[in-house]
């Protein structure tokens, strides 16, 4: 029987040592923080720009990394009557002939207690809210936060709204987003987020016709994840809520015009259709029984920078300071490491009632956990940003000699590193998929409290 994941358990703190987080954005990095800082024992407060908090998108894969992190939060039971049990990810080329593939269940041997699952993202978020609210954690909507300002001693930071509306704190969490304008009022300066030269046409087709063709049945009744690779493009698929649902997503040249505001735009399924002649003809089944679509820029950023105000009372974290391409499928996984490590980070403060959290002592521990959250998180991220551009590459070869070194490289035993089949990658499996948060703080923690020993010396 396999380990199960340790179950955080809530804590409770000494009011005088309760922090109370202001939580920008109610997206999966926004609220995995708000449920991991309410398990630290901390008040938490999300704003979130929307009416309503209802997701948009699809599919989102969850890997061994993540589940460690969800099951973690105790969502497991909950999250257990949404999940899709994938039993293989195929490669496979644009043509339709077999690359390699991936045994999910043999996998997760490597990660203990860990699964990979496939979800459908409001059901997921759905998940999330609800665990957040069980927490004790407020939500407020129509709260567009534009700028947040920081008390001259670092103690107070204030989170203000668009309307002029106005919420104090003791910490502010940034997580607006990729497009969000945060992390350019940390930073005092424009960042604006890199286009990649992608875009993703986004598409949820029932079942039912599938059902009926024998070419295209296999996908819904065998859950699977699937990859087509060809040039300049790239096809993924699985089955969503017990295979109800098959989720598509293709990545394509980005064609919005470069002078276009719109991130998101509606896609014209006759054109998706034309890019995708020639290909597998069931890719040419499924996008007949696509009605309509939208095309999604895909754009990326990585902070380079502080993510953390000087004074300790405001951080950036999410996709607002490390979006990555989905060539991984990591970014909710980055995104909900980033709310881990933090509530960890926070779980570490003083708790006594005779110290007061605006005094010095609280004050600096308190910019410790956050540097100690920068340093767990940054090179991490980056790593899988910088892969996802990787895969961008591989994934979308023309045919040639680099397509067939490729393609043989996900068929060598053992498999090489820097392989087109990232999740078993012997150079990138172990470290993405292995990651334990709180190994990591305890060794981020050690690390940096010597630094500070040594500058003090």
């Amino acid at each position: 029987m396999a380990p199960r994941i340790h179950i955080k358990q809530q804590q409770t703190r000494s009011e005088s040592c309760q922090l109370h987080i202001l939580v920008v954005g109610a997206g999966l990095a926004g609220l995995g923080s708000a449920i991991s800082c309410a398990l630290a024992g901390h008040k938490v407060h999300i704003f979130e720009a929307t009416r309503e908090i209802k997701e948009v998108g699809a599919g989102i894969q969850v890997l061994p990394n993540s589940s460690r992190v969800l099951q973690h939060w105790g969502l497991e039971e909950t999250l257990t009557p949404h999940m899709t049990f994938p039993r293989v990810c195929n490669f496979i080329g644009w043509k339709g002939n077999p690359i390699s593939s991936l045994d999910f269940h043999e996998s997760e041997k490597g990660y203990p207690g860990t699964w990979y699952r496939d979800f459908h993202r409001a059901d997921l978020q759905r998940c999330l809210v609800n665990r957040a609210l069980e927490l004790g954690v407020q939500i407020t909507c129509n709260a567009r936060i534009t700028n947040v300002r920081v008390s001259d001693d670092g103690a107070v930071a204030t989170a203000v709204a668009a309307d002029g509306r106005e919420w104090g704190g003791d910490l502010v969490l940034g997580a607006d987003g990729v497009f969000g304008k945060l992390t350019e009022e940390l930073l005092g300066r424009e960042d604006p987020p890199v286009k990649t030269g992608d875009l993703a046409y986004r598409l949820l087709l029932s079942t039912e016709e599938m059902r009926k063709d024998p070419e295209l049945a296999p996908f819904v009744n065998d859950p699977q994840v699937n990859y087509w690779l060809g040039p300049d493009a790239h096809a993924v698929n699985y089955v969503l809520r017990g295979g109800d649902l098959f989720n598509m997503v293709l990545l394509v040249p980005d064609d919005i015009p470069e002078e276009s505001l719109a991130t998101t735009i509606e896609g014209n399924v006759e054109e998706m259709c034309s890019l995708f002649q020639g290909w597998d003809p069931r890719i040419q089944k499924l996008l007949k029984l696509c009605e309509s679509v939208q095309k999604w820029r895909l754009c990326i950023r990585f902070g380079d920078f502080n993510w953390a105000h000087p004074s300790g009372a405001w951080v950036m974290l999410g996709d607002a300071v490390h979006a990555t391409l989905p060539y991984l499928a990591s970014g909710a996984g980055m995104a909900f490491e980033d709310g881990a490590v933090l509530g960890e980070c926070l779980s570490r403060l003083p708790d006594n009632p005779l110290i007061s959290k605006a005094s010095a002592e609280f004050l600096h521990a308190k910019r410790h956990a956050l540097a100690v959250f920068q340093e767990c998180r940054k090179q991490r991220t980056k790593m899988v940003v910088e892969r996802g551009n990787i895969q961008q590459y591989l994934y979308h070869l023309h045919d040639g000699q680099e397509q067939q070194e490729r393609d043989y490289k996900m068929q060598m035993t053992p498999t090489p590193e820097g392989e087109a089949l990232a999740w078993r990658d012997p150079g990138l499996a172990p470290k993405l998929l292995g990651y334990d948060h709180i190994a990591d703080v305890d060794r981020c923690w050690k690390s940096l409290q010597g630094d500070m020993v040594e500058s003090r010396l």
